[in-house]
């Protein structure tokens, strides 16, 4: 029975057989390939003592193919077209810009944000492409190291070595209260006049409650623990009802206050309360250096469509 070796041939060497077996002439296949006629005739004998084939048949008269050099050439002229795609898919995706990455994003961002910035992303890089998820921020930041996202988006920040952290805007959270509250006729609105007031939020397990927890211990407000808010929007329609006040994300306020007749929003004197989002990657990641490119033009896509909603940090 025939011993065959567990090596398979060369790309080079499958490269050498499909100019011969098209030319059938040693030297003019060595010309084309600028190299000499010894090495492609040792090649060639390598790769049939490789395969335990006979691919030629060399006579005084010329060089010809052998049946079963006929058979495997189709295969071999596969072989090396994968290996061009291959090649230069590897090129197309070595600046970032071509390939599809896991975006972890929070719910109270992620809807109001994205819109505004994948189309002008798309419109820079053709072939880039967001697998988007939404995560709690202790879920994203725990996803990131455990590979489930390339890239999150946070208002949470963790000092560690192993993660670049990009600040890319700092968005307001603005007081919002129904239409016929005593101080719905206040643009500015006094921090003492806040105390006492019962203030809406969202479920413990999203980082904005514990901004907002904080806000309410500073300005001596209640925090409403009977009703918590599942979403936003939940927030925004228990605020409608007079079930008290909330502080809700400048970009949901933009994005999504369709009736502002229902809602006041307003703004504490002298008191500005925000939230500061990173983008954030692991610092072996082998986008990193597309990534620090991507934040600058998300910056630059904010700057021009939402300098009146969010701020930058100088």
């Amino acid at each position: 029975m025939p011993q065959y070796s567990p090596r398979s041939p060369s790309i080079a060497q499958l490269k050498y057989f499909v100019s011969l077996a098209k030319s059938l002439s040693f030297r003019r296949t060595a010309q084309s390939l600028q190299i000499s006629q010894p090495t492609l005739s040792n090649q060639i004998v390598a790769l049939e003592k490789l395969l335990n084939l006979q691919l030629f048949e060399r006579s005084r008269s010329g060089t010809l193919l052998t049946p079963q050099g006929r058979t495997l050439l189709p295969q071999a002229e596969t072989v090396l077209q994968a290996s061009l795609k291959l090649d230069e898919l590897a090129r197309d995706l070595s600046d970032g810009s071509q390939t599809t990455y896991r975006l972890g994003v929070p719910p109270t961002l992620g809807p109001y944000l994205l819109p505004h910035i994948l189309p002008d992303l798309h419109k820079k890089y053709a072939q880039l492409k967001f697998y988007v998820r939404e995560d709690t921020p202790d879920g994203l930041i725990q996803g990131l190291y455990q590979g489930e996202y390339d890239l999150v988006l946070s208002p949470r920040v963790q000092e560690s070595s192993q993660l670049i952290v990009v600040p890319l805007f700092v968005e307001p959270l603005k007081l919002v209260i129904p239409s016929d509250h005593k101080l719905a006729e206040q643009t500015e609105i006094s921090p003492n006049d806040v105390k006492g007031e019962v203030v809406l939020t969202l479920e413990g397990s999203h980082h904005f409650h514990d901004q907002v927890q904080q806000v309410c211990q500073s300005l001596g407000a209640e925090l409403h623990r009977d009703y918590e808010g599942t979403s936003l929007d939940t927030l925004r329609h228990m605020v409608v009802m007079g079930m008290g006040v909330a502080f809700l994300p400048a970009l949901y306020i933009h994005s999504e206050l369709h009736r502002p007749d229902e809602l006041k929003v307003c703004q504490l004197n002298n008191m500005p309360i925000s939230r500061t989002h990173h983008l954030i990657w692991r610092n072996t990641a082998p986008g990193r250096v597309f990534f620090r490119d991507l934040s600058l033009h998300i910056q630059d896509i904010l700057k021009n469509k939402l300098l009146n909603v969010v701020n930058f940090e100088p």
